[in-house]
């Protein structure tokens, strides 16, 4: 079975022109990272954990180093990822002074019997597990700050042009073996109260910023996972415009194109489940 990765670098951005190449850039060199792992012969869930992890470390995102800001102007962080071969599921909310909250996430699931650890908690847990703790001025940036004090000065008015929320960050991934994992991360909406918590990191809810005809049966819940093992792997290889003899994911528009700001989207696919169309 050919190995499949889709990545999404945010579904409600407000870009530049002078930006636009650089987040195509960034997509296509996470999606790059995460299918080297599946050619490689790795999991599903190690691909997504890569490729988000890449997003994150890139500060054109809203995730990791490029988070919007709360009010107070930190970083607050939240990040979930999940695994179709064991129905495994790890989630963080809430997570300050973190470079790569899919990791902790990750970490969520491997190692602890919870599904979702937030704020305190995970800071603790993140200790034991000796994930380093880094300046919080290392994920901010100036184009960050530039839109709190933005959204500050206009007191929440929305531009029609540019939304509040520049998107959560995300990739699922199929691997040889035909197993399915997702992985979505995330800064939130700028000028959030502190200790807001957003859809990304919980488990049945939508996971914004991944392609909603795709994703939202493999994050509606676990149980959906088997929904898309139980499928023959050809008819989704095939709605990605993979020939079933290659297949090189991250640098070609498929059928949708590129959305906008210059993230993967993929529009019109009529998924049918056991609860309906989505």
């Amino acid at each position: 079975m050919e190995p499949v990765l889709v990545v999404h670098g945010g579904s409600a951005g407000c870009v530049s022109c002078e930006r636009r190449q650089r987040v195509r850039q960034g997509v296509i060199r996470a999606a790059s990272l995460g299918h080297g792992v599946l050619r490689a012969g790795g999991s599903a869930v190690d691909a997504v954990e890569a490729a988000v992890a890449a997003l994150e470390d890139d500060p054109e995102f809203n995730a990791g180093r490029g988070s919007v800001l709360t009010t107070d102007g930190h970083v607050e962080m939240d990040a979930s990822i999940m695994d179709g071969r064991e129905l495994g599921a790890g989630a963080v909310s809430a997570v300050r002074c973190i470079a790569n909250p899919i990791k902790l996430a990750r970490l969520v699931m491997d190692k602890t019997p919870h599904c979702f650890l937030t704020d305190q908690g995970a800071a603790k847990f993140a200790a034991d597990m000796g994930v380093q703790k880094i300046p919080e001025e290392q994920l901010v940036t100036e184009r960050s700050r530039k839109h709190l004090e933005k959204e500050k000065r206009e007191k929440g008015a929305l531009s029609p042009d540019c939304p509040k929320n520049l998107g959560t960050v995300g990739a699922v991934a199929l691997d040889c073996k035909g197993n399915v994992a997702y992985a979505t991360s995330t800064g939130g909406i700028v000028n959030k109260m502190t200790g807001r918590v957003g859809d990304s990191p919980c488990m049945g809810r939508t996971v914004a910023g991944l392609c909603p005809a795709l994703f939202h049966p493999v994050t509606r819940a676990p149980c959906s996972l088997h929904l898309l093992l139980s499928c023959s792997a050809w008819p989704l290889l095939d709605f990605l415009g993979c020939s079933r003899a290659g297949g090189v994911m991250g640098s070609a528009a498929w059928r949708g194109g590129w959305h906008p700001a210059g993230t993967l989207c993929f529009l019109g696919y009529d998924f049918r489940t056991p609860w309906g169309r989505e």
